[in-house]
């Protein structure tokens, strides 16, 4: 049935997919065969779905939950179902009278309660059933529920392992009935006669062997105040698959999709190969170039050394040049300087030689000249 109701992960809710819905419906089926003809409360009975099916088989029901937004939905849904009404209450304050019921149904509560509540939940329990009530209630096993997955929900508070259920249970429902709650995927094959015997098996294409109980996600228990409150018999085991098939629908959509995102991740891992191996020649072609770059920068920076010492003697050339070139000039200008220094004596005399002065001085002279040729004969 529809729901206007939020679904946050705490309260079930029809139309929610998923191995949810399955765990849910099935507690439900598992307990109409503990309820048929009873006076019933379905304690956090949420929307009111699984207190519609009890009343199905039920003398009477009473759903029961401390949301009132939760209740006064169930009301208006669930109110064309005559032996079934809804209050609203806490499981730890039921506002039913002592032993007026024949059984209490409770299922995902205690763990929502802090631990110190859940012994009062199991007492409020015990007031309201008759001597020979039954309590059916489930609760998550927290090694699988929340160690082995390294998972935390939470609107958990507490949750009990099963020593502890057990003891809880002992103080005032000591007879107890266990059962393993598990999605569990496989093949069934059905007798088209009646029979009761239950065959289960696990293998491979190696070995077969008979199967053994699950390790529980949930334990489901019936309890009682002693063993003749116990129904005789209980299944050995219950299975439960929603009428359409729409989770085995849902489940084979996913691997279709599965298939189909395959598919396409064959198809990009085929490209990306494809991109692989074009990188890898153009990284190759890169590597190559890069080793032909550094090849000609080193014929380069050779070049450019001989370059630079071929230069470098030109200009050390050309340095020794010029410095003799600056020598010859150097001499060339003290020649010049003694050339005429030379001219300007022979100017000197020749001018002198042109004077009077001269003219005059000359006999005297050779006079002078004679005598002393004579006296140094």
């Amino acid at each position: 049935m529809p729901s206007h109701l939020e679904f946050t992960g705490e309260r079930f809710l029809p139309g929610v997919a998923g191995e949810i819905a399955h765990e849910h419906w099935h507690r439900y089926a598992f307990a109409r065969s503990y309820v048929a003809g009873k006076r019933v409360a379905d304690v956090a009975c949420g929307e009111g779905y699984g207190s519609a099916l009890l009343a199905g088989v039920a003398a009477s029901v009473v759903g029961i939950d401390v949301a009132a937004e939760a209740i006064g939905h169930a009301r208006r849904s669930y109110a064309a179902v005559p032996n079934l009404h809804f209050e609203i209450g806490s499981a730890i304050e039921l506002p039913v009278a002592d032993a007026s019921l024949d059984a209490v149904v409770s299922f995902e509560t205690i763990e929502h309660l802090p631990h110190e509540d859940q012994p009062r939940m199991l007492a409020e329990f015990a007031r309201v059933l008759t001597k020979s009530g039954l309590v059916i209630l489930s609760a998550p096993n927290p090694v699988e529920y929340s160690t082995a997955r390294n998972y935390r929900n939470p609107f958990h508070q507490h949750e009990p392992d099963r020593g502890e259920l057990a003891a809880l249970l002992e103080v005032a429902f000591p007879a107890q009935r266990w059962f393993r709650q598990r999605r569990y995927f496989g093949s069934t094959i059905w007798s088209e006669r009646d029979g009761s015997r239950t065959d289960a098996w696990t293998g491979d294409a190696a070995v077969i062997e008979r199967a053994r109980p699950p390790s529980a996600m949930y334990f489901v228990v019936v309890a009682g105040r002693s063993t003749a409150s116990l129904p005789q018999e209980d299944a050995a085991l219950s299975l439960f698959t929603d009428r359409s098939e729409v989770e085995l629908k849902r489940l084979d959509d996913q691997a279709r999709e599965i298939i189909r995102i395959d598919g396409i991740v064959g198809e990009r891992n085929r490209q990306l190969e494809a991109r692989g191996a074009r990188v890898d020649y153009l990284e190759e072609i890169a590597a190559h170039r890069e080793a032909q770059r550094v090849e000609l920068a080193a014929e380069r920076d050779a070049l450019l050394s001989q370059l630079v010492a071929e230069r470098a003697e030109r200009e050390s050339a050309l340095e020794r040049a010029r410095q003799e070139h600056e020598s010859v000039l150097e001499r060339a200008r003290r020649e010049h300087e003694r050339l005429e220094g030379m001219v300007a004596e022979q100017q000197r005399v020749i001018d002198y030689r042109q004077s009077a002065k001269w003219w005059l001085a000359l006999p005297w002279a050779r006079a002078k000249l004679a005598w002393t040729r004579r006296s140094g004969s």
